[in-house]
C-alpha cells in the first residue's frame, strides 16, 4: 500500500485552532538537541511530533479530559479510534455528537485521573471526526446556547450550564486531518502516533504541575515549550476547558523566571505586544494559515498576523547544527 505522506510526515491528525504546526520547524532549529523535552499545553502535539529526533525524556500536558482521552486511547487502540472517525457528515449528527461530547468531559477527566489505564475510543474517534470538520476555535468549547434538553438540543441564552455552538461543519479540501484519507490510512496513520506516542508521558491537569524541578532539570538540559490561551480578548479563551484569565500572565513569569537557567531552552508564545520580554530574549514573527486566518476579513486574518515566539537566552543559533551535542 501506498504510505500516505501525512504518515511519514507524522502530522496531528486534526486541525487545532492555535496550533503551531506551520512553525514548528523553526522552534527546533533553535531548540536543538536536548536530553528532555516539556509541553504543558500540549493539544495537536504538533511541535512535539515535528521533533527532528525525540529527547530521551518527554512530557506532555493538557487540562482538557477529551484530549488527553484521545490522545490516551491512540496509544492503546488506535485501529478502534479510527474506525469511530468512519461516518458520514451529516450536520444534525454533527450537532447532536457535539452536544454529547460535551456532556462526557466532567466525567471522562474524572475516569482518567482515577483509573491510569481507562481510555474510551468511542469518545476519542467521535471527538476528533468533530474537531476535523469544525473550523476555528469553538469544538466542545462549552460556550455556546445550545443544550440537549429531554431529547431536544434547544437555544437557552443566559444559561449557567455549558452548551454547544452550532456550525456548518467543514466542506472545503484544506484542514480535514484523518478525514482527508480513507480508513486504512487512517489506521495506518493513528498506529504510527501510538508507536510515537510510546514512551511520551501524558499528564493530564494545571500546567505547572510539569514544571518542577524533577520533570525538567533533573533530567539535565530541558527544553519548554510554553503555548498558553492568550490573554484579554486576543484570542478566545474558550481554546482550554478550563480557564484562568491570568494564565498567560503566569506563565510569562515563569518563563522570565527560569529564562536565564543554562539548563533550560524556553520558547513562549503569543501575541505581539502582549508579552514584554527582556532584550536577550529574541523574538520572531510568523503567520498561521487554515482555519479561520485565511477567511473572509475578520479577526482571524488580522491576528493571523500578530503571532510572536520568544526564545529564550540559552535558545540555540538556528544557524548551528541542530543535531549540537547533548550537555
Amino acid at each position: 500500500m501506498k504510505k500516505n505522506k501525512k504518515l511519514k510526515a507524522l502530522k496531528a491528525p486534526f486541525y487545532y485552532f492555535g496550533g503551531k504546526a506551520n512553525v514548528a520547524t523553526r522552534i527546533w532549529q533553535r531548540l536543538g538537541a536536548v536530553n528532555n523535552y516539556v509541553e504543558p499545553f500540549f493539544g495537536s502535539g504538533a511541535i512535539l511530533l515535528a521533533a527532528p529526533k525525540p529527547a530521551p525524556v518527554e512530557t506532555v500536558n493538557d487540562i482538557d479530559g477529551l484530549i488527553c482521552n484521545f490522545w490516551r486511547s491512540v496509544q492503546a487502540d488506535p485501529e478502534a479510534v479510527a474506525r469511530y472517525t468512519e461516518r458520514p457528515t451529516f450536520e444534525n449528527d454533527f450537532h447532536a455528537w457535539h452536544a454529547w461530547l460535551l456532556g462526557q468531559r466532567n466525567v471522562l477527566s474524572a475516569r482518567l485521573e482515577g483509573n491510569p489505564v481507562f481510555y474510551d475510543t468511542e469518545v476519542a474517534g467521535l471527538w476528533v471526526w468533530g474537531a476535523c470538520l469544525w473550523i476555528g476555535s469553538g469544538w466542545c468549547a462549552g460556550d455556546g446556547p445550545w443544550q440537549q434538553i429531554d431529547g431536544l438540543l434547544v437555544n437557552v441564552e443566559d444559561s449557567p450550564e455549558p452548551g454547544i455552538r452550532r456550525a456548518r461543519p467543514q466542506l472545503g479540501v484544506g484542514e480535514r486531518g484523518l478525514l482527508s484519507c480513507p480508513l486504512p490510512s487512517r489506521i495506518e496513520w493513528l498506529q504510527a502516533l501510538a508507536k510515537r506516542l510510546g514512551q511520551v508521558r501524558v499528564c493530564c491537569g494545571d500546567w505547572d504541575r510539569v514544571l518542577g524541578k524533577v520533570p525538567t532539570t533533573e533530567h539535565g538540559l530541558t527544553a519548554v515549550v510554553l503555548d498558553p490561551p492568550y490573554s484579554g480578548e486576543v484570542r478566545l479563551k474558550s481554546l482550554y476547558a478550563k480557564d484562568d484569565p491570568f494564565v498567560a500572565e503566569k506563565v510569562r513569569t515563569w518563563a522570565l523566571k527560569h529564562g536565564d537557567n543554562p539548563l533550560f531552552r524556553i520558547v513562549l508564545c503569543g501575541y505581539e505586544g502582549e508579552h514584554d520580554m527582556p532584550s536577550n530574549w529574541e523574538c520572531i514573527e510568523w503567520k498561521t494559515s487554515g482555519g479561520y486566518g485565511n477567511q473572509g476579513k475578520g479577526r482571524g486574518r488580522a491576528n493571523a498576523k500578530l503571532e510572536r515566539l520568544w526564545f529564550s537566552p540559552h535558545c540555540i543559533d538556528p544557524t548551528t547544527t541542530i543535531f549540537s551535542a547533548i550537555t
